[in-house]
C-alpha cells in the first residue's frame, strides 16, 4: 500500500492549536506532513514473515499521539502492508475501546482504513463520530463531503465543496509549529482531498482519496 495515503490530519492538529479573537493560533501538536517511506516498529520482518504481526500489548500502552500521529510506529507501520489494513483498523478500535476514548482521529483513521477496503457502511459510521462539536476550520463539511462519497451522493458532494471552498478565514489566523516556527497551509483545509473525490467519483475511495487531488 503506498504509505502516502496516511497524512497526519489536519483536523487533530487544529484540535491541539488555540484561536481567540485578535491572536493567532498555535499549533501543538504535529504539522500537516505526508506518511512516506518503508517503516518498521521494533524489528524489520524478514523475508516470509508475517508483517502483520505485532507486538499488541506495546501498541496498546503507547499514549494517543504516539500511536496515531508518531510516523515510525503506532498504527501506521503496520498498515503500510496492504494485507494488514484490517489488521490496522481492528487495532485502532482497540486501542480506542481499551482506553475509552472518543477521540475523533481515532475515529477518522479507523473510518480510512475501512473505506479502503470498502466497509462502506462501517466507515460511515466511524466518520460520523469524527465530527467536532466546535469547528472552525470545516472538518465537518470534510466530514460531510466524504460521507457523500462513500453514498454515491454527488450531488450533496458538490454541495460539500461548494460550501467549504467559501468558508471565510478566520481573522488573525495563522499556525505555529512546536517550535514557533510559522507553517504554511492552503485554505480551507482538505479542500483538495474533496477535489480528488470530486475528480473520481467513479472510483473507489482508497484510490481516490491517494491518487486524484489537484
Amino acid at each position: 500500500m503506498n504509505t502516502a495515503q496516511y497524512p497526519v490530519a489536519l483536523h487533530d492538529a487544529f484540535r491541539r492549536s488555540t484561536l481567540s479573537p485578535g491572536k493567532s493560533a498555535r499549533m501543538r501538536g504535529c504539522i500537516p506532513i505526508l506518511f512516506v517511506g518503508s517503516l518498521c516498529l521494533g524489528a524489520c520482518a524478514s523475508p516470509g514473515a508475517n508483517p502483520c504481526t505485532f507486538d499488541r500489548a506495546k501498541l496498546l500502552a503507547l499514549d494517543e499521539h504516539s500511536f496515531d500521529q508518531d510516523m515510525d510506529g503506532g498504527w501506521r507501520a503496520i498498515a503500510q502492508h496492504e494485507e494488514c489494513t484490517a489488521v490496522a483498523a481492528d487495532l485502532i478500535r482497540e486501542y480506542r475501546e481499551t482506553r475509552g476514548l472518543t477521540s475523533s482521529i481515532l475515529y477518522w483513521h479507523e473510518g480510512q482504513l475501512r473505506a479502503f477496503r470498502g466497509s462502506t457502511d462501517e466507515a460511515i459510521g466511524l466518520f460520523e463520530q469524527s465530527r467536532h462539536a466546535d469547528d472552525a476550520f470545516g472538518w465537518n463539511l470534510y466530514v460531510d463531503a466524504s460521507i457523500a462519497f462513500l453514498r454515491r451522493d454527488k450531488p450533496a458532494l458538490l454541495t460539500a465543496r461548494e460550501t467549504l471552498a467559501s468558508l471565510p478565514r478566520p481573522e488573525d489566523f495563522s499556525l505555529q509549529d512546536a517550535q514557533g516556527n510559522a507553517v504554511e497551509i492552503s485554505w480551507p483545509p482538505n479542500l483538495s482531498v474533496v477535489d480528488g473525490l470530486i475528480a473520481c467519483f467513479d472510483r473507489g475511495y482508497k484510490e481516490a482519496y491517494g491518487n486524484c487531488r489537484k
